[in-house]
């Protein structure tokens, strides 16, 4: 009768589990919009709620040390790009004693520092070691000489561990290549002037406008991580501010470049078949208004005029989506109190 029990309430209350919702960080961007205004609107949401500008010492420091600690070891740190701690090589280490940072000057093998995952010296300008070059969502912890190995290499593909591949390029492993894309993807959209996805990587192709094929790619393949998971809510509520929307839903990099299809963890919230007419006007981030040193709240975009006729599709798509909307609201709430009857039914029964 215990297990009878035990299957019901699974039975019952599974679905609910699996129903994904909007975020409510999320709940000022419109969906119905089309996907560049879409891009548009989550650039200016991760610059505006970017409250504080971290120091690169110490705070970035204790970011790493919080947000990428093993949560099954807290002695230990999870090393970007490796993934073996018994060959007896540092530069593959997977994990390392958290004490083990080189916070000092002078040899640091054997000891792990902070990666800029968007390479400093590749951004134009340089990144530095303020804003961009201080953002949390792209520094990682990695061993010392793994960092030096992956230097500012450009990223190319590749498969199995991490490596420099054949043409020179650094191939970040199958187990970290879709944290890099959502961090440069991230970048992007945060510091759109400084950070451009192009200058990361070996072959220059992109898909309908400027995030490489290769980055969308790695999205589809390596989707989220319960690290990365960790690290977006870290960041938000105890030192930031924003979030890393791509790490929230790795589908908006579809929704808004395209390429092959990534999870969605949002459920039916955008019909990709409308993607084309989506498309059909394209805002941009304008660079006269953007300077990487200014403040989050004192970053201005600027949007083209939209024609008539794109006004009016707007405004049906949007009245489409505030129907789907209200109708997902709706089961929001029947849909609990169904199975709240039926599971009181079921126990019931169950119980004589």
């Amino acid at each position: 009768m215990q297990y009878l029990r035990f299957l019901w309430l699974t039975i019952i209350f599974t679905p609910l589990c699996l129903v994904g919702q909007i975020p409510k960080y999320y709940s000022n961007i419109d969906f119905s919009s089309n996907a560049n205004q879409i891009k548009l609107d989550l650039s200016k949401l991760i610059q505006q709620t970017h409250h504080t500008n971290l120091r690169y010492t110490p705070d970035v420091w204790n970011v790493v040390l919080e947000a990428d600690r093993d949560s099954k070891n807290p002695n230990k740190i999870n090393l970007f790009y490796g993934y073996d701690n018994t060959d007896g090589i540092n530069k593959t280490d997977r994990s390392r004693d958290i004490d083990l940072r080189c916070n000092f000057s002078g040899d640091c093998r054997g000891y792990w520092n902070r990666e800029h995952v968007y390479p400093r010296s590749l951004g134009t300008p340089n990144l530095g070691k303020e804003f961009a070059g201080a953002d949390a969502y792209g520094i990682r912890p990695t061993d010392f000489e793994m960092n030096v190995w992956r230097s500012n290499r450009a990223f190319g593909d590749g498969q199995g561990n991490a490596r420099v591949t054949s043409s020179g390029d650094f191939f970040p492993g199958d187990e970290w290549k879709g944290d890099v894309a959502r961090i440069i993807m991230y970048m992007y959209l945060r510091y759109p002037t400084q950070c451009n996805p192009n200058n990361i990587v070996h072959v220059k192709e992109s898909n309908m406008h400027e995030m490489p094929m290769l980055f969308l790619k790695w999205n589809v393949e390596d989707p989220p991580s319960e690290l990365e998971l960790t690290r977006n809510d870290i960041i938000e509520k105890k030192y930031q501010g924003n979030r890393n929307p791509f790490v929230d839903n790795p589908f908006l990099a579809t929704i808004i470049w395209g390429g092959a299809e990534a999870k969605n963890f949002w459920g039916d919230f955008y019909d990709l078949n409308e993607t084309e007419e989506n498309n059909s006007y394209k805002p941009e981030i304008n660079s006269d208004s953007y300077d990487q040193n200014l403040a989050p709240h004192s970053v201005e975009t600027k949007i083209k005029t939209i024609s008539e006729s794109q006004k009016i599709r707007n405004r049906d798509k949007r009245n489409r989506y505030d129907n789907k909307r209200r109708s997902r609201g709706y089961g929001i709430i029947l849909i609990p109190l169904l199975l709240i009857s039926l599971f009181l039914g079921g126990y019931f029964i169950l119980k004589k």
